[in-house]
């Protein structure tokens, strides 16, 4: 049997930009996402801790060290610039890789820096 587990996060990520009149999703800073083995248009689930709302999407690289969180499309009317959100990503697994599955995680601080990367 298989069942769905936390994969990875991206805590505090703060939001930079949305572009309404877009395809959709959200881009990242490549970094962000190799940080945590997030790959291209993987989906995601979006919280924001400002307003509440939580949203599915997928997840578009953005340029590198460019400390990009972008709302694209519908998405951008789900958060504002400056709104800090969580990330998450999840993967199925089965009875056997369980026990030894860690989520990696990356959490963010001012100008979305990481201040801290582990897997728990």
């Amino acid at each position: 049997m298989l069942s769905f587990f936390l994969k990875a996060k991206l805590h505090h990520l703060t939001i930079t930009s949305a572009e309404l009149h877009y395809q959709g999703s959200l881009t990242l800073d490549a970094d962000f996402m190799d940080e945590v083995g997030m790959r291209q248009y993987e989906k995601i689930l979006v919280a924001n801790l400002e307003n509440g709302n939580r949203f599915e999407t997928y997840a578009i690289a953005g340029e590198r060290g460019s400390k990009v969180c972008c709302l694209n499309g519908a998405t951008a009317h789900k958060g504002a610039v400056g709104d800090r959100v969580i990330v998450f990503t999840f993967c199925m697994l089965d009875d056997k890789e369980i026990e030894g599955h860690k989520p990696r995680i990356a959490v963010f601080g001012p100008g979305n820096e990481i201040i801290r990367s582990s897997q728990i």
